[in-house]
């Protein structure tokens, strides 16, 4: 139920992005009206996380677990849209990724080696796990068309568009980036790290991955907008 209430405020953030999306001439008025929305949607999903993290005693938290596999927030397609609708394809490559990408990447490679794949497969011998593999069956369509659709028209796209962005406007687009790309998922790992480390186990996500790696924002290095960042904040991204 909690995931089913994440889900709902997903589905209300994409409905915010695609109206921001679909308009024509847009105003730093519009944008900074609707970045703020989905600044406050971030928040709420950040501070929902109490419900996960406290209030369950660590008996409660492994009956959860073994119900809830092999399920897990990675099966989110919601989360993947937003990425997509919000950034272009080449900023959700973290470093070890670029450099198995060839030269002049087209978008079939660029999703062969974008992050969240990671979670779930392994680089050296190519074998991805069974979660990954249903996931990638059932959505992989369609997020390869929605980018392509999405070319030149990303909410990063429409600001660089934006000559001279005001200070409010530029605050609060990195506003977001940090909320949803660095703060949302270090309380994710924060909570897993309440019941999985608890008694010096590492055991692995609900689906199998290495949440230790995989939830680290300076592992995924997902940014959608990095040209709002100076390069000394790219390369801290995700300090803890």
């Amino acid at each position: 139920m909690y995931h089913q209430v994440t889900e709902l405020v997903l589905k209300l953030m994409v409905h915010e992005i695609k109206q921001t999306v679909a308009k024509e001439k847009i105003s730093e008025e519009f944008l900074i009206g609707k970045i703020k929305r989905l600044n406050r949607y971030t928040a709420m999903l950040i501070t929902s996380f109490g419900v996960m993290s406290e209030g369950m005693d660590y008996d409660d938290y492994s009956t959860f677990r073994a119900t809830l596999a092999p399920a897990s927030g990675f099966q989110s397609a919601q989360f993947r849209f937003i990425e997509i609708y919000c950034t272009r394809s080449p900023n959700l490559i973290n470093e070890e990724g670029k450099k198995r990408l060839p030269t002049n990447p087209s978008l079939e490679e660029y999703f062969e080696h974008i992050y969240w794949k990671d979670a779930g497969m392994n680089r050296q011998t190519g074998k991805k796990s069974l979660t990954l593999r249903q996931f990638e069956g059932k959505y992989l369509d369609q997020f390869m068309a929605l980018a392509t659709k999405m070319k030149g028209n990303t909410i990063e796209e429409k600001v660089i568009q934006i000559s001279n962005a005001s200070k409010e406007l530029v605050a609060i687009m990195r506003e977001f980036d940090n909320l949803y790309n660095v703060e949302w998922p270090m309380v994710h790992l924060n909570t897993a790290r309440t019941y999985l480390d608890k008694k010096g186990e590492n055991k692995a996500a609900t689906d199998g991955s290495e949440w230790k790696k995989y939830l680290r924002p300076k592992f995924q290095q997902r940014k959608f907008f990095p040209e709002l960042w100076t390069n000394e904040e790219i390369s801290g991204w995700g300090d803890e």
